[in-house]
């Protein structure tokens, strides 16, 4: 039941009964709705400005975790860099200087966007900064990556190429010599044993007897097999390629033929004393771009060192030529 509330009214000197404004009374209900509005909000700006809202917690966390994994991920990008430089480093240092190719710049393994890339943190970075700077950085890397795997098909490419050079670069004596007794005449100014005068021997004269096999000592194709009047008999020329050019004079029998492909090893004719010869021998020259240059240092593959030096001194004694 309502309570009617009254009041004494000096004027009539009575009570009478309180009636209160309907202007009043809307006032009183704005006031009260009104501060309700402004303590509920000091209530959530408090809540949420030191406790924090669900959203809010569940954005921290997903905050840290990012944290976390970007730093998980710039160490393990720090670690492919580093591995990335040595296999630069050895790629530059080792591997192209054995085959004697040049360095891949710098430039060309895409590395100008590398130190501005590294320094960035992610605590003064927006995530779409994040974002572009671990792209950018995993680009770079793949760029690098593409340049060096380029430069390894390069490499690969040079080791065929140096077998192939090696398998067509004069390594063996033409005849076998294990005694190292065989060695007439070397390169170098002897005397002609025909004219009795000091002339150029072009060459080194093996001493054998008649019929011992003559091999190729490199691979290669045969460009002259016969005789063709210039003195040296029955001959076999042989093209090796880079250059590489090999003559094997006065045979008794030729057994190769123009333009048959040879192995090293493979025989290739018998000593004989044909042309200008004074007794069965093999005489045995190299050719570099067409310049006649001392057999003496394509021996490689048959020799020690304590044997080559040897031989060295053999060749070089001053004596008359065999041819």
């Amino acid at each position: 039941m309502k309570k009617i509330k009254y009041y004494y009214n000096t004027n009539t000197l009575r009570y009478e009964k309180l009636e209160t404004p309907l202007r009043v009374r809307l006032l009183r209900v704005f006031g009260f709705l009104a501060a309700a509005l402004v303590t509920a909000a000091l209530i959530s700006y408090v809540a949420f400005q030191f406790i924090g809202s669900p959203r809010e917690k569940i954005l921290a966390q997903q905050n840290i975790a990012m944290k976390e994994n970007y730093n998980e991920l710039e160490t393990e990008l720090e670690s492919i860099e580093k591995q990335m430089k040595e296999l630069e480093k050895r790629d530059n240092d080792v591997y192209r200087a054995i085959f004697e190719a040049n360095p891949i710049p710098d430039s060309a393994r895409a590395k100008e966007l590398e130190d501005e890339l590294e320094i960035a943190k992610v605590e003064r970075i927006k995530d779409h900064q994040l974002v572009a700077s671990i792209t950018g950085t995993l680009n770079n890397l793949k760029n690098r990556i593409a340049a060096q795997k380029k430069s390894y098909d390069e490499v690969d490419d040079l080791v065929k190429d140096k077998e192939k050079l090696l398998a067509h670069t004069p390594a063996i004596q033409p005849v076998s010599n294990k005694d190292l007794n065989r060695v007439a005449s070397g390169y170098g100014y002897r005397i002609d044993p025909v004219y009795k005068t000091t002339k150029f021997h072009a060459g080194l004269d093996f001493s054998a007897p008649q019929g011992t096999p003559i091999y190729a000592t490199a691979d290669g194709t045969v460009s002259t097999a016969g005789n063709s009047g210039n003195g040296y008999g029955n001959h076999v020329i042989i093209n090796h390629g880079y250059g590489y050019e090999t003559l094997y004079g006065h045979m008794v029998r030729v057994k190769v033929k123009n333009g048959q492909t040879v192995n090293r090893g493979e025989v290739i004719g018998w000593v004989g004393s044909t042309g200008k010869s004074t007794g069965p021998h093999c005489h045995y020259e190299v050719h570099k771009y067409g310049e006649k240059i001392n057999p003496i240092y394509f021996f490689f593959n048959d020799l020690s060192p304590e044997q080559f030096d040897l031989l060295l001194k053999k060749a070089a004694a001053s004596n008359q030529s065999l041819d």
